[in-house]
């Protein structure tokens, strides 16, 4: 089965430090291929020209903003483009105009027709210093962080360690408990979005992707850091790989997807169930967005999931999914029903 591509949408309001986020992950993703749709609202797109020639393919949307759209039909055909197999492309990054509502871009994103792309995440750039001022300019900034996967305080070098930890609270507040990351100049690990591309020889200290860890047979749980190059200036995350013999209950998985523990943000691999015909299906978690597929030959007969996120308890979430393990008699069709509901309703080419 086809991997799809995950479609990343990073907002926040002019100034806050999204094309110095998109710009550092084009220097630092170590290979991995970025198609990026960048919109400004205005007829010379300034950030088109801050990104042109870094990036792999690049489709840029003027004279307008993206979200204005009556329909998806003009985005979809910018992601036919980026998803075109001869393209390599190994994730799409939305950078919104500042005077973009996410809400709509996420419905474009969602409602796409495109089989080969998913939802990969909103990230709402706020600015540390100045956020106050700016929630007190745009009202609407609070509703643009409960819609958040991830929220990047950047410019985080320009508050004291107090009022940072005081600032972080307040948007937690607000968001209802999305993982907020602090950090500076637009610095963000991409592992945290999404899986870099690695080296043929990878390099002592080199953090491992998705599919890397997936190759751990070893049983239970580790747990690790992002690469360190920028330590000193933003937040680590930490991954989890959670390996189980036993099938998971689907019921309880999805109670465990849906309510996900405090700064876990992102959750890949495969999950096996005990019902006939169902067993082995690829799970993806992205903030608040749940997807699960069969795995069809890609399948495994154990389960294998990696969870990354800021600040997770490493020994309160394997112990959670622990919970989900079902050691009693195969299960009928109903105990797929919660399943159902996040299946997209066509597989990918």
């Amino acid at each position: 089965m086809a991997e799809r591509i995950p479609v990343v949408i990073v907002a926040g309001f002019l100034g806050a430090g999204k094309t110095t986020l998109l710009n550092d992950l084009l220097r630092n993703n170590r290979g991995t291929r970025i198609g990026v749709v960048v919109n400004d609202f205005g007829a010379v797109n300034i950030d088109a020209m801050l990104v042109a020639g870094q990036v792999d393919a690049m489709v840029s949307l003027g004279n307008g903003c993206v979200c204005c759209a009556v329909d998806v039909g003009e985005l979809d055909e910018l992601f036919t483009r980026l998803t075109e197999p001869r393209a390599g492309i190994d994730v799409i990054v939305v950078e919104a105009s500042g005077l973009a509502e996410p809400r709509n871009l996420v419905r474009m994103v969602v409602g796409s027709e495109n089989t080969r792309i998913r939802y990969g995440g909103l990230l709402e750039v706020v600015d540390a210093a100045e956020f106050a001022t700016g929630r007190e300019r745009h009202p609407e900034l609070a509703s643009h962080l409960r819609l958040a996967d991830l929220v990047v305080v950047n410019k985080a070098d320009r508050l004291e360690a107090g009022a940072l930890d005081r600032l972080r609270a307040e948007i937690t507040d607000l968001t209802g408990g999305a993982p907020v990351y602090a950090t500076s100049y637009g610095r963000i690990d991409p592992g945290l979005l999404f899986d870099p591309r690695r080296p043929l020889a990878p390099r002592a200290g080199d953090q491992l992707s998705f599919d890397e860890l997936l190759l751990d047979d070893e049983p239970g749980c580790q747990d690790g850091h992002g690469d360190g190059a920028h330590r000193h200036l933003h937040d680590e995350y930490t991954s989890l790989v959670f390996t189980a013999a036993a099938p998971l209950h689907p019921r309880r998985l999805l109670d465990f997807l849906e309510n996900p523990p405090a700064g876990l943000f992102r959750a890949k691999g495969f999950v096996n169930f005990p019902v006939a015909g169902h067993e082995s299906y690829i799970v993806h978690l992205v903030g608040r967005a749940i997807t699960l597929e069969p795995a069809g030959r890609a399948g495994r007969e154990k389960t294998d999931l990696v969870l990354i996120g800021t600040g997770l308890d490493t020994a309160a979430i394997p112990a959670l999914l622990r919970d989900t393990e079902h050691h009693g008699d195969p299960l009928d069709d109903q105990a797929m029903l919660p399943v159902f509901r996040y299946i997209p309703q066509t597989a990918p080419a």
